[in-house]
């Protein structure tokens, strides 16, 4: 199941509730129009409202909530978010780049094609890649060194920028847990542990 990304979800919040409170005021100005029996008495709401003075606690509550929501509606807007096409190398002097969903398909697939891995999970950051593989086998530090080699060399031949650290955490059917933390591609070393 695809997750939307989380600084997303605050907008798309504020963005149904003011959808909702657009379609119920055009729904009771419709009614009012047509003269239908009204869902909610427009004649009670005007009133209502006619009632509310500025120095009236609710209006003071509902302005800094709204003060607060447009803040962080901001906030979000101008800080920059997780980069959709992360940059690729460019030995030979063209500018290319790797969407991160395609980053994160062909790593996983590289994580899977080992002999052993039941399924592979793949999580990026800014300068880590997580994999997170499921298997059956009891003995999976082995495993774990196979499934860095290979995941390892996938992330040298598509060559995202900067290098991004790769940490493989195997979970055994019935062994304990082992993970392997890995140092980038380029730097030719690995630093690969187990834990229980």
């Amino acid at each position: 199941m695809k997750r939307r990304p989380r600084r997303a979800r605050p907008a798309m919040v504020v963005a149904v509730v003011l959808l909702a409170a657009c379609v119920i005021v055009a729904g009771v100005l419709i009614q009012h129009l047509t003269g239908t029996s009204e869902f909610v008495s427009y004649d009670r709401i005007v009133a209502r409202l006619h009632e509310v003075t500025w120095d009236n606690r609710w209006v003071a509550v509902v302005g800094v909530i709204l003060v607060a929501t447009g803040l962080v509606l901001l906030t979000l807007a101008i800080l920059p978010g997780r980069p959709i096409i992360l940059p690729l190398t460019d030995d030979d002097g063209f500018t290319a780049g790797v969407a991160r969903r395609g980053l994160r398909s062909a790593l996983q697939d590289a994580a899977q094609s080992v002999d052993g891995v039941r399924s592979a999970r793949v999580r990026l950051r800014h300068k880590k890649v997580s994999v997170k593989i499921h298997t059956d086998s009891v003995h999976a530090t082995g495993l774990t060194d196979h499934v860095y080699a290979v995941v390892n060399d996938r992330v040298a031949s598509i060559g995202p920028t900067p290098t991004p650290r790769v940490v493989i955490t195997t979970h055994s059917g019935r062994g304990p847990k082992t993970s392997a933390d890995v140092q980038p591609a380029s730097g030719g070393q690995r630093v690969v542990g187990s834990r229980g």
